[in-house]
């Protein structure tokens, strides 16, 4: 063999090609030993691609509550006395195309008042959110690309308007992993997949497999049983001793796999951490998605529906670990209204109570400081009314609405930015999904522009080219 040759070998390929590879074999029982005695030790969580943070973080987990189909800002947040004023006449200026037909300026139908030290103007559709204003953060100012639900509901969910890019839960967890080997790291909440573009928005795409978005349902069922509640990862004709047994064959054929080519087949890990994660779930998962096991009072100040489902869950959840967690609303668009505003009102009194609970119940678990809530939707809607239907409803709005965060990263009490005087464009300190993201992985110590997966001949990051952070709310 010619000396040139030999000097390309990697140590790997060394201890794989002598003495007839018994030498590679050594080597990942060592490795295997490390492993165990981390594990052992408490150390062995499910490690991101990141060794060091970029920056210090401000929170550990990440509960994004989906208001899917379009939360009107200025029937809910942004108060905008001028459509009071000039209801019903046109919208100075030049009109801005949107999707549909749209007639004159429509005020509010609700009723507005102020709350906290902060004197925050809420609508009367949220009066128990109302009461955490002063730890909240509004951004007003947040602008989208497209007005239609598809693309806008992709580019807030994985920085991209068409399918195929890893969702901002799968780049989070790639990056930072999880702190619970027995549940996965990013776990979606909806009472039904079927909601506009679905499982895409909670993918891994060319990411690893353990970066998947793991979706349960938040569905209520007076026959509720956890036991059932992923019924996939149990196994109807094994008990878990039996299944054991698998998992470890599966893992010296992993073994057998790298002593023969020397390396790791990512892919081929991936798969096999998921299966174990499966087989971890089935001990642990029961127990942490059983709600009966709170307090009444608990269970009384979440409410009831599939939102205080959703909400408790992501507190217990994230209290056990987990990066992130999606929790939806319901399925299809409950936010869209083109035909009658007041169905906000219908979709607020929805998530009101147990979105508000979430907060409270943040603090008291003492997650708050670790864990940063953010909440909106695709895009806002128009201050003109939407004159195709009843005439009573808004068209899509994606220059200027408004996105709110809570938790210890965030300052509190502030409204970031403004839209004009009636609520459609943003004006001030606009802020873009990409720059939303951005700040997202900053406050968790990661530097958007360094977290990169190589793909298809380029490397690709949750904001594509784009995005910066949002310094001024940050605590």
């Amino acid at each position: 063999m010619p000396s040139n040759e030999f000097c390309t070998f990697s140590r790997r390929d060394l201890l794989r090609k002598t003495g007839t590879g018994f030498g590679m074999m050594a080597f990942a029982a060592l490795a295997s030993s490390v492993a165990k005695a981390a594990e052992s030790a408490g150390l062995e969580g499910t490690p991101g691609a990141l060794k060091t943070l970029h920056v210090k973080p401000r929170a550990k987990h990440v509960i994004f509550l989906f208001m899917n189909g379009g939360c009107s800002s200025i029937d809910s947040f942004d108060y905008k006395p001028a459509l009071e004023k000039f209801n019903g006449q046109p919208l100075p200026g030049s009109m801005v195309k949107t999707e549909r037909k749209t007639g004159g300026l429509m005020k509010s139908p609700f009723s507005w008042q102020q709350y906290g030290k902060s004197g925050k103007y809420i609508s009367s559709i949220w009066p128990h959110l109302a009461e955490h204003v002063d730890d909240m953060c509004f951004i007003h100012s947040m602008v989208t690309d497209i007005p239609n639900h598809e693309p806008s509901l992709l580019l807030m969910h994985t920085g991209h308007n068409q399918t195929g890019r890893p969702s901002i839960g799968s780049w989070i967890t790639y990056g930072l992993g999880t702190t619970n080997k027995n549940l996965p790291g990013y776990i979606v909440l909806a009472p039904d997949q079927n909601i506009d573009v679905g499982p895409p928005l909670w993918s891994n795409a060319f990411l690893p497999a353990t970066n998947q978005g793991t979706y349960i349902s938040s569905k209520v069922d007076k026959n509720f049983d956890p036991k059932k509640l992923i019924p996939y990862i149990s196994s109807p004709r094994l008990n878990l001793a039996s299944q054991k047994t698998e998992v470890s064959l599966i893992e010296r054929l992993n073994t057998m796999q790298l002593a023969r080519i020397g390396e790791q087949d990512n892919e081929l890990e991936s798969t096999i951490q998921s299966m174990e994660t499966a087989f971890r779930m089935q001990t642990e998962a029961p127990e942490v998605f059983d709600i009966s096991r709170e307090s009444e009072a608990t269970q009384k100040m979440y409410g009831s529906g599939s939102s205080a489902r959703g909400c408790l869950t992501a507190a217990r959840l994230i209290e056990k670990g987990v990066r992130m967690v999606h929790v939806y609303h319901d399925k299809g668009d409950p936010w869209d209204s083109h035909d009658n505003i007041l169905r906000q009102q219908k979709a607020a009194a929805e998530v009101d109570q147990s979105y508000a609970a979430l907060l409270t119940d943040l603090k008291g678990r003492g997650l708050w400081d670790d864990t940063l809530v953010v909440c909106g939707s695709e895009f806002g809607r128009t201050p003109v009314v939407e004159t195709s239907g009843t005439g009573s409803g808004r068209d899509h709005n994606p220059f200027g609405f408004t996105v709110w965060l809570a938790g210890g990263a965030v300052k509190s009490g502030l409204s970031y930015g403004a839209t004009d005087e009636f609520g459609f464009k943003a004006v001030e300190k606009p802020v873009h999904v990409h720059d939303l993201h951005a700040t997202i992985l900053y406050m968790l110590g990661v530097d958007h522009k360094k977290l990169t997966y190589s793909y298809s001949g380029r490397d690709f990051r949750l904001t594509d080219v784009y995005g910066n952070v949002v310094d001024g709310i940050l605590s």
